[in-house]
């Protein structure tokens, strides 16, 4: 007595696999970016008292395909002031706490600066406690820096540390069930 198997369906299963998983990849990619986004626009506006939004608003991300064929995910902001807050400036920004990704190595300025009062739309000694002084009739500002207020790398490791397996791991799920052959 003999028995016969079809194994095509099987066969066929087996080589739509990496195209399968290559595509839950990818959109788990975005998933993760979109939380990462969420949750660092969340800090932003937790923590900024004085704000229009636009920082937080600058938040972009994308996810591509790198020269190896690696996906890449990207979280940005096209927004100076970001890096400014991301890092810190000055002094002060060079001295306080922050989780900085390795290989990059920012460079802080060591002298004070001055602002032209004029040149914004708020009385940063209120806000930020900076001297005003006056030199020739026109009132300054004087920094020496603010301290980095992080938002996106904090953002980024939250999401890699908490969510990012189970994206990636629901995301491959949903893509293999509904794409075998049955």
């Amino acid at each position: 007595m003999g028995m016969e198997l079809d194994v095509s369906k099987v066969v066929a299963n087996l080589r739509r696999l990496p195209e399968l998983i290559q595509k839950a990849a990818w959109d788990a990619a975005f998933d993760i970016m979109e939380l990462t986004a969420t949750r660092a626009t969340e800090r932003l506006q937790s923590g900024m008292k004085h704000s229009s939004g636009e920082l937080a608003r600058s938040l972009k991300y994308e996810v591509v395909n790198d020269d190896k064929g690696n996906i890449v995910g990207r979280v940005w902001s096209d927004n100076a002031v970001a890096i400014y807050r991301e890092l810190g400036t000055g002094q002060h920004g060079q001295a306080s706490p922050k989780d900085i990704p390795s290989g990059f190595q920012p460079v802080y300025r060591q002298t004070p600066w001055f602002i032209p009062a004029e040149m914004v739309d708020v009385d940063l000694n209120k806000i930020y406690g900076m001297r005003v002084i006056t030199i020739k009739g026109r009132k300054f500002y004087i920094s020496s820096g603010q301290p980095a207020r992080q938002f996106l790398v904090p953002a980024l490791r939250e999401t890699g540390e908490k969510d990012a397996r189970r994206l990636l791991q629901q995301r491959i799920h949903d893509e293999v069930q509904g794409g075998m052959q049955l």
